[in-house]
């Protein structure tokens, strides 16, 4: 179980269920997203509140955010958790019959324990924790088992007093295709994607919903870097088509299946910091200049990629233009690429079907 919130969820399960085939288990899996589970009320409150947050009022979702994040949380946000979605829950479990329930967000993992108990089923009760920093949400004490980022993340479920015997740090699962990018030749993906040699390539990260608010201001200080750059717009692109900006060419190109390509073609990241897209970048030792990331969650993955040296946090719009030029700077790209490269899990997913397997006593 996932959910549409952004790309990442549902990515992560995609990457487990792939590596999970890729060591001949006979799988027969149900991919659910659990916003499809909710009432209309439910959907409005949750991914209707949360859209319109992050699009108008970031700081009131950062207020959430802190507000729910500790021991003493509202217990009328903490019972919501077990009846949400708790209809479509039992309407597929009860017709699956599971071995494991896999979760890449919090709230299904209460609402499958809620099934498991009403349907008096023994399945494993999996979670992947897809951000970089444990919030309280994410320590499900209904989990029998904890998949995290970083040992940091670890941690920080113990301090949440999730028992260690249940948390095993996987890093956070991404497709294959990103491992095996890794060294690519860059030149010849840049030829094969119609991008120059010989002019860095930025790509921009506005998550998969597109609502990266700051993006119209970083490609005006993209365009006024004083040198001439490359820049790939995916999600949140205004049409498509390629036009020179300034100093900057821009390739406005949408949805595409080519984003790992892309990523791979690419010397630096500039925007947002989803949990995905970290592991992702990481991976390919991609350094990245963070701006205006979802307050939170991506505030935290910013400061762990800046704490190591694999990005450089823009608080400002106008930090933009100096963060990016010394990112681009040889020594310091060199640098940062490594210090990506050392917090990168290329093995995630397989680390995670391990995980369940072995719970499952099927290592």
């Amino acid at each position: 179980m996932s959910t549409g919130f952004g790309r990442g969820h549902h990515q992560a399960n995609r990457a487990l269920d792939t590596a999970l085939r890729a060591r001949g288990v006979n799988l027969h899996a149900r991919h659910a997203d659990f916003l499809t589970y909710l009432n209309p009320v439910e959907r409005t409150v949750t991914a209707g509140t949360y859209d319109l947050w992050l699009r108008y009022a970031p700081g009131i979702y950062r207020a959430f955010y802190n507000w729910t994040d500790r021991e003493s949380e509202p217990r009328a946000v903490v019972r919501t958790f077990h009846h949400m979605g708790l209809r479509g829950t039992l309407r597929d479990v009860r017709a699956v019959n599971p071995e494991v329930v896999v979760s890449s967000y919090p709230i299904p993992v209460a609402a499958a324990a809620a099934a498991r108990t009403r349907l008096r089923l023994d399945f494993l009760n999996a979670l992947i924790v897809t951000d970089y920093r444990v919030h309280h949400h994410w320590a499900r004490p209904e989990a029998d088992l904890l998949m995290v980022a970083t040992p940091e993340a670890a941690a920080q479920m113990a301090d949440w007093k999730i028992p260690p015997d249940r948390v095993v740090v996987t890093g956070i699962p991404i497709a294959p295709v990103f491992r095996s990018l890794i060294g690519a030749d860059r030149a010849a993906l840049r030829e094969r994607h119609g991008l120059r040699a010989d002019q860095p390539v930025i790509l921009i990260s506005g998550g998969g919903t597109g609502t990266f608010r700051a993006l119209r201001g970083v490609l005006s200080e993209l365009s006024n870097l004083g040198r001439p750059v490359q820049v790939l717009v995916l999600a949140g692109a205004d049409g498509q088509g390629v036009e020179r900006v300034g100093g900057a060419t821009v390739h406005r190109l949408g949805f595409t299946t080519d984003f790992p390509e892309l990523l791979a073609a690419s010397d630096l990241v500039v925007g947002k910091a989803g949990g995905l897209t970290v592991a992702e970048a990481t991976t390919l030792g991609i350094p990245m200049v963070i701006h205006e990331p979802i307050p939170g969650q991506e505030e935290h993955n910013a400061d762990l990629l800046e704490r190591h040296g694999a990005a450089v946090w823009a608080r400002q719009l106008s930090e933009v233009r100096p963060a990016v030029l010394r990112a681009l700077d040889p020594d310091t790209h060199a640098a940062m690429s490594a210090a990506a490269s050392r917090l990168g899990i290329p093995d995630a997913a397989d680390r995670v079907a391990q995980a369940v397997l072995g719970r499952l006593g099927r290592a």
